[in-house]
Parts: C-alpha cells; sequence; structure tokens
C-alpha cells in the first residue's frame, strides 16, 4: 500500500499546532471550507469541502498537543478507510510536525494528486499558524 508522508518544523508551541490541525477553527484556515468535530477521542468530524464533497471522519488517535489522527468514513471511495494524522514533537523554540495519510489501495491518480495537495495544504497551515495569514478556500491550491 502507498503512503503519504511529510515533515516540516513550525516556529509554534505544540499546542498551538495541535489547535490548528484538530479544531474546526483550525482545520476551516487552512484545509476544510468548513468542519465540525471536537478533538478528543472517538469524536466525529464532519468535513465540509464544498457542493457533494462533507466527508465524515472517526478520531482514531488523540493526545493532547501530541497526537491527532481521523480515520476517513464517508469520502471519495479511494479516501474511505485511509488515515489522515499529525504527530507534534517539540525541538527547542520549534514545534516538528510529522504528518501521514495512510492505508491507500493504490498508487492511483488520486493518491498523487492528494500527495501534491497535502503538501500545499500543509504550506498554508505553517504559513497560518506562524504569520496568521489567512487563504481563501478558494484559492488554496493556487497560492
Amino acid at each position: 500500500m502507498p503512503d503519504i508522508f511529510h515533515s516540516f518544523p513550525i516556529n509554534a508551541s505544540p499546542g498551538k499546532v495541535f489547535e490548528g490541525i484538530s479544531t474546526s477553527a483550525g482545520l476551516d484556515q487552512w484545509w476544510t471550507e468548513h468542519s465540525e468535530g471536537r478533538p478528543e477521542s472517538c469524536a466525529v468530524y464532519s468535513l465540509d469541502f464544498g457542493p457533494g464533497y462533507t466527508w465524515k471522519a472517526a478520531v482514531t488517535k488523540f493526545q493532547l498537543n501530541k497526537y491527532f489522527e481521523l480515520q476517513m468514513t464517508e469520502a471519495d471511495a479511494d479516501w474511505i478507510g485511509t488515515k489522515v494524522g499529525f504527530s507534534l514533537n517539540q525541538k527547542n523554540n520549534f514545534t516538528e510536525v510529522s504528518f501521514y495519510h495512510t492505508g491507500w489501495q493504490e498508487n492511483n491518480g488520486h493518491f498523487r494528486t492528494s500527495n501534491y495537495c497535502w503538501a500545499m495544504y500543509l504550506r498554508i497551515l505553517k504559513r497560518f499558524i506562524e504569520y496568521g495569514e489567512q487563504v481563501p478556500y478558494g484559492k488554496r491550491l493556487t497560492v
């Protein structure tokens, strides 16, 4: 099975990064158009990416300021059952972010496009947390 991995530093505390990756307010700044969910074990998130793309995911790994993982339960066929997660480690004055999207069934076009899009979205996450930059949802893959 192919998997997606990205690692990068964010010049912020693990708590601030955790808020950005696990709260609806945070997710809506860099990934979703609108989301609902609570960062706690076994919670269910609604992830809205526009008309016809309201997906669901369950929290499968949670440790405050350390780990956050969602397993996709309602999504495009290629995403169902995959896991999107973050591991955070404080290093001096920054947080090392280890991101993964695992469980893909095959290395197809959707996998390769998603890998590219994750890199773009994670850059927006970093810029939002470090500089407060806000990118409108419709422009996130063009900045």
